[in-house]
Formats: structure tokens, sequence, C-alpha cells
């Protein structure tokens, strides 16, 4: 109990400043970002199947947040997290948690490393203080705003963001035990309220001076000092505004985050299973985060899944059991309560580069090198896409492209284990006279919309001298419906010829499939044999 203690609270001292910064980064106030940290750490520990996943806001939703709250605001954020949620849900129920695992790792490798490029840039803005009143668009757009905007560049802005990232990169070097995040936004919150107190008219940003909250009666500046709140997530808009237009607008944003979430998540489960020897059931992790994304919205808070960092260190903290992930959201909690005036001096620029060393750390710079050196092409050309759509235009579209890669080169690689080859040769040792009009085939692998039209156009093609086929399925797995059709036209081409064709090997679920699509044996020209050897003796 006491290692998983100390593990929660060693994961809620990093969570606390990076869900505020990450709520920032996305262009929400930071206490959503804690409030999220909050409820998905507790519900998505309760009822997924992981013992040590964290769960809460992570850098992968970044990039498909920020369009998400410039076109809809919060309450449009926070309904596209419902719906995400009840997605979630439904693709556990629907056992697709396996479908999940089966992502390619170039198109996972080419999102990741997209969104860290994203995410740094984005982080350009606070960590140089730079004077951007609208910063919106395509990344282009936000780039060539930042690089226009440099001369407003402010030197103490830098070197708050400097001096941070060097304590950052620096006291992980020393083996202790205590965050570095703790370290550096300590030391220099103390050192930038200090200097802002001493220079009025000179200020440092900080969330106190960039954010103000209005709940209730109740309103101010930084981070709000009370308990989590309920709130209904669809409360910024009229009844007028809820109609079907705004579901389909919303649905698109829902879906996209609800893949990313559950590849995320069950990415997260594979690292920490590995390190655990723990057995993740994806269903019901699945099933977890979308409870977790069901209830968070109604206090405030965003998208959440497993994040593999948080993770990584209640691991390596000595965390075994979910309580240290309940421990780290209690943590989080009891922080906005007593510490919420302290938090709020936190500097913007100290924040940005927290996230640009999460940036760093989920870009997997040396796995997308390596991909880029040994790969296949193809694999080449899946990880740029992704990486390219993910940077350059939108992430949903990124999610789009890339699921569909995946599945191309799922059938892509799948046909290449079918084939359909002429062995005639190898049974000719056995049975010496069989009759040059018979040509045997052996079909390898499984037989579906892919490898059908190979099947069809090989035994179409057979010289008009052969008058009898034989087809080996014993090494067949799966028939689909397409392969099933294309069985039917070649019966049908060879009964037009007047050639016979003989089928063995065949397995009691596929000969069952033939009798429900219609396809009858055992007649002159079409006929079912178990054993290839006894249809030779009797053709020699």
């Amino acid at each position: 109990m006491k290692n998983n203690i100390f593990a929660g609270l060693t994961v809620g001292i990093i969570a606390l400043p990076l869900s505020m910064a990450l709520a920032i980064a996305i262009g929400v106030p930071p206490q959503n970002g804690l409030y999220t940290a909050i409820i998905a750490g507790i519900v998505a520990s309760i009822f997924g199947s992981s013992k040590i996943n964290i769960s809460g806001p992570t850098a992968a939703f970044v990039v498909i947040l920020i369009p998400i709250v410039q076109e809809f605001g919060l309450s449009g954020l926070l309904l596209c997290g419902l719906m995400s949620g009840f997605i979630l849900l439904l693709m556990g129920f629907f056992k697709l948690g396996n479908l999940i695992e089966l992502i390619p790792y170039p198109v996972t490798v080419g999102f990741t490393t997209g969104i860290a490029v994203v995410i740094a840039t984005f982080q350009i803005k606070d960590f140089f203080g730079l004077n951007i009143e609208h910063f919106t668009g395509h990344f282009h757009q936000k780039v060539y705003t930042l690089i226009s905007s440099f001369p407003t560049f402010k030197l103490t802005e830098l070197l708050v963001g400097i001096v941070t990232l060097f304590i950052l990169i620096l006291w992980p070097k020393t083996k202790s035990k205590i965050p570095a995040a703790l370290i550096s936004l300590t030391i220099v919150t103390i050192a930038v309220y200090l200097y802002n107190d001493s220079n009025p008219n000179m200020q440092i940003s900080t969330i106190y001076s960039t954010f103000e909250y209005h709940i209730g009666n109740i309103q101010g500046n930084g981070i709000p000092p009370i308990p989590l709140q309920f709130t209904i997530p669809w409360s910024g808009y009229s009844i007028d505004d809820i109609n079907l237009d705004m579901f389909y607008k919303l649905i698109q944003h829902s879906v996209a985050i609800a893949i990313l979430g559950a590849l995320e998540s069950l990415l997260c489960a594979v690292i920490s299973d590995g390190m655990t020897g723990n057995r993740t059931n994806p269903n019901k992790e699945l099933i977890g985060q979308g409870l977790a994304n069901i209830f968070v919205p109604f206090f405030g808070g965003i998208p959440a899944t497993a994040a593999i960092a948080r993770s990584v260190v209640n691991i390596k903290s000595g965390g075994t059991s979910k309580v240290s992930s309940v421990i780290h959201s209690i943590f989080i909690l009891l922080s906005i309560i007593f510490l919420a005036p302290i938090l709020s001096y936190l500097p913007m620029a100290s924040l940005s580069a927290l996230l640009l060393v999460v940036a760093w750390n989920m870009s997997e710079v040396k796995h997308f090198a390596n991909i880029i050196k040994v790969a296949p092409k193809h694999d080449v050309y899946v990880l740029l896409t992704c990486f390219i759509l993910t940077v350059l235009l939108d992430m949903q579209i990124a999610v789009g492209v890339g699921m569909g890669l995946a599945s191309i080169l799922f059938i892509k690689r799948t046909i290449e284990l079918y084939s359909i080859n002429l062995v005639n040769n190898e049974h000719s040792s056995r049975h010496l006279n069989i009759p040059e009009h018979v040509a045997i085939y052996d079909i390898n692998g499984p037989m579906f919309f892919g490898a059908a039209q190979s099947a069809l156009k090989t035994l179409m093609d057979t010289k008009d001298d052969i008058k009898t086929v034989i087809l080996n399925l014993e090494h067949v797995t799966m028939i689909d419906m397409t392969a099933l059709v294309a069985f039917k036209s070649i019966i049908d081409n060879f009964d037009r010829n007047n050639k016979t064709l003989i089928i063995t090997g065949v397995n009691n679920r596929i000969s069952k499939k033939f009798e429900r699509f219609g396809i009858k044996f055992n007649d002159d020209k079409l006929i079912m044999k178990k054993d290839i050897n006894s249809i030779l003796d009797e053709l020699e």
C-alpha cells in the first residue's frame, strides 16, 4: 500500500502542471485539464482493465482538440468528449479492442511524431512571449504568424522558458526520485513571483495574469480554488442550436477522438504490460476509457485517455494497483482546494517548456528515422503520409487516411500469403500416369476478396486441352462471399467448356459455406472429394 501511495503522489506531482499545460495548449482554461485528471484517473482505473495505467489529458489529443475549441468553444468540446465516450463504450462492448491493436507501427509512429511537431511548434508563442492576438488557422498559417510576430518576443519570458527547460533536462541525470517538474517549476515560479512583485510595469505572464474564471457569483484570476462542480456539457447551447445539423458536425470529431483515444490507451497498455508482465483486457480497457469520457464532461473535463509517460512513472515509482491512480486524482483535487492561488502563479513560459519536453519524448525521432532507413518502401510511404497529414492538414484526415492505409497494408500482405500453384510435377513421383488433360492446383492461404480474382484469372486461363482441373483446398483457412462468387463463375465457365472441376481437402466449415451458397457437388462436372490421392488413383 505504501508503494502505491508514494507512486500516486509522484504521478500526481507530474500530472498537476502537465494537465494545466495541456488544457492551455488546446485553448481552454487550465482548471479543465485538472478536472479531467481527477475524474478520468478514478473512473478509468476502476472500470478499466489495467491496474497501473494513469488516465487524464494527453499530448496526443492536443492537435485534434484545438480546431474543435476554435470552432465550437468549450461546450462543443465537452459534447465531443461525451459522444466519444459512448463510441469507446460501443467499441469495447463489440470487442473491437483486439482490432485496434492491429494498427501498423508506421501509422502510430507517423501520428505521434506529427503530433509532437505540432505541439512543439505551438509552444513557441508562450516560450518566447510573442504578442499574438489571434493564433488560429492551419499549421502553415500559424507558422507564418509565429515568424511574423518574432519581433515582439520578450527576453524575460524566453529566459524563464530556457531555465525551466534546462532544469527539466538536467535534473533526471541526478537520479533523484523527486520529479524534475516539481523542482523546475517550483524554482522558476518563486523567481518569477519575486520578479513580478518588484517590477509591476514589466510582468512575466502567468496563469493568474492570463486566465479569468466566472463560476456562479464567484470570479477571479488564475485557477478557481473550489472543488469539482457538476455542469451540463451542452449548457453553452440554446435549445434551437441542439439539432441534427450540430450532431453531424460534432460526430466526425467524436469518432476521431475515440479512435485516437483507443489507440493511445491500448498502446499504453501494451507498454505497461511489457514492463510488469500483466495482461490487460483491451475490450475492458476501452469500456473503462469510454465511461471516463462520459463522466468527465459533466465536471468540465476535456477528453481523456491513458497517458504513457505518467503510467511509466507510476510503474517505476512502485505502483502495482489501481490505488495509485486514485491517489493521484485525490492529490490533484486537494491541490486545487488548498494550492490554487500558488498554482496560479506558474509562468506560461515554464508550462510551454514542460510541453516541449513532452513533445520531444513522444516524437520517437529514433524510431521515425529507423523506419525510413530499414523498413520496406510501403511502410515508409505510410509513415510519411500519416506524418505530413497530421502536421499540415488535419488530425481527422490523418486518422481517416491512416486507418485506410492500415487496412490496405493488411489486405496487401494477406494477399501475399495467398498462392495458387500448378503442382502436377509434385504428384508425378507417386502417380506416374496422370493424364495430360488433368491439371492439379494447390491453393494456399485465405480466399477473400483480395485473392479471389487471382484464382479466377488463373483457372479461367487454363488451356483448352485441359479437361479436368483438381483444386486442393487443404490449406485454405477461410473463404468469403467474393471468393464464393468467383467459384461460381469458374464452375459456370467450366460447364460451358465441358470441363470437370474436382475440389479436395475442403474442411467442414468451408463445405457448409459452399452448401449455403447453393453450390452442389457430386455430379459429373463438379465433384468434391476428401483425399486428392484417391482421385489421382482413379484417373490413372
